[in-house]
């Protein structure tokens, strides 16, 4: 259903709103959070995954299902519509955001600003939709429960991760709600102020000389080892099996349906954005294999350049259907890729200039449009995660709680979440339930490849 059918009155004044909130907790007790037991049918979790690839390209699910296996918290990133499912079954506050859907530790990064300025913002979009605000929540403090486990922490750590995200979610939230609409909205965590959270001065200052190092790199040349200069022209580098050029595995319907979706692209963009895009052109395509959940969707990356040098690089991947529709309803917008593209542009503090969707009449494949990520900017939030995985949780937390607020109502959420730690120690205790489900999740997947119900390979 549309964000703005039970949406409050964000006219009325803040002390109103946040009094709804402080109600709710009469309706929806909020120590209800912590609750996670397997429902009677719940759904088999190797019918699900096996269902979400139904509709992805086949020979590479072997690659997706391998990536899987890797790890609990590797399957907890390929199994969202699983954890959707569950998260539908759980007390809800029915204050309802502009969601992630897919809101794990491994979606928030690092990238570069228009300005050239290193932002940290949630940066995957795919199954973004109108949706209860905890579903998110619960979601991004399970993937710390499940990735230190995974790690060997103690469970007292892991829990402590847990609540911390939930913490630094609720506090940020309040904060936002004193600032004002106007400031809220403009507000962002640049890479410096995320470095500055980190406690370790070692950690923190090995990565303020590698922020500072990329910067320089990019500023010198951009994408040194995945494009060339070949027989008289730019090209992309061919990286199997991760990046290969289109029309060699099968015929050149690919590579077809990829200029095309470029082409269509370009009239979702503002006026002055297709004047700027207009100054390059499409030299190459390669098909590009990402992630761990997406792999299997359609996904491309285009190489433009005019006769001066300049280049730029445009990613084009395929949105299907929300995770979360089935339970937190349809989305307003038929074509996926669009849903996508608003979700972000509603949630991110800073989006790609480039950001658009494709719009062919005759091909039923949605598809959205961005400039392909910096991996070596990307690193740096990997960096933090590894070094320093409590600085991570706060810096989830409050990015998260910066995202929501720009389309749900930050008082109702704050009079709702209380200036106690009620909801931290809920959270934290799903967290640590649900990170036991989705290990024992992982081990009847496991079980399934070794059966050979399921094929997986290395990638």
């Amino acid at each position: 259903m549309p964000l703005e059918t039970n949406a409050p009155d964000v006219l009325r004044a803040v002390t109103e709103r946040r009094q709804d909130g402080h109600a709710l907790r009469k309706l929806v007790p909020r120590s209800l959070h912590a609750h996670w037991e397997p429902r009677a049918g719940r759904p088999d979790p190797i019918h699900i995954i096996q269902e979400t690839g139904l509709h992805r390209i086949p020979s590479l699910l072997p690659m997706r299902y391998g990536r899987m296996r890797a790890s609990p918290f590797a399957f907890l990133r390929g199994a969202v519509a699983i954890m959707a499912a569950d998260l539908a079954a759980t007390p809800s506050s029915g204050i309802r955001v502009q969601a992630c859907g897919d809101c794990h530790h491994a979606n928030f990064g690092t990238y570069s600003s228009p300005e050239g300025t290193p932002v940290f913002d949630v940066n995957d979009f795919d199954e973004t939709l109108p949706a209860p605000f905890e579903w998110d929540l619960k979601r991004l403090a399970t993937s710390f429960a499940v990735d230190a486990r995974a790690r060997n922490m103690s469970d007292k750590a892991a829990r402590q991760l847990a609540r911390t995200a939930a913490m630094a979610y609720r506090i940020h939230m309040a904060d936002l709600v004193r600032l004002g609409p106007l400031r809220a909205w403009s507000s962002r965590i640049d890479v410096a102020e995320a470095l500055a959270t980190i406690d370790d001065i070692r950690v923190r200052e090995r990565e303020e000389r590698r922020v500072e190092a990329i910067l320089d790199a990019m500023a010198r040349r951009n994408w040194p080892k995945l494009i060339e200069r070949r027989d008289g022209a730019w090209r992309i580098r061919e990286r199997p099996p991760l990046v290969f050029p289109l029309g060699t595995r099968s015929d050149d319907t690919h590579e077809i349906a990829a200029r095309t979706a470029f082409a269509s692209y370009r009239s979702t963009l503002p006026e002055e954005r297709r004047l700027l895009l207009d100054r390059f052109k499409l030299e190459d395509v390669a098909f590009k294999v990402v992630g761990v959940g997406s792999v299997g969707t359609f996904c491309a990356i285009g190489l433009f350049a005019n006769p001066d040098g300049d280049t730029l690089l445009l990613q084009i991947k395929e949105a299907q259907t929300s995770a979360l529709a089935p339970y937190a309803g349809p989305s307003d917008y038929r074509n996926q890729g669009q849903r996508v593209v608003v979700g972000q542009r509603i949630m991110q503090a800073v989006s790609d200039i480039f950001l658009g969707w494709t719009q062919d009449p005759g091909d039923d494949r949605h598809c959205y449009v961005r400039q392909l990520k910096d991996s070596r900017l990307a690193l740096v939030a990997t960096e933090i995660a590894e070094g320093a995985l409590g600085a991570h949780a706060l810096l989830c937390g409050r990015t998260l709680a910066r995202a929501h607020a720009r389309s749900g109502d930050a008082a109702q959420i704050a009079g709702y979440m209380g200036s106690g730690t009620v909801v931290d120690a809920a959270i934290a205790e799903f967290a640590m339930s649900y990170a036991e489900q989705t290990e024992r999740d992982w081990r009847l997947f496991e079980a399934a490849i070794a059966s050979g119900q399921i094929e997986a390979a290395s990638a």
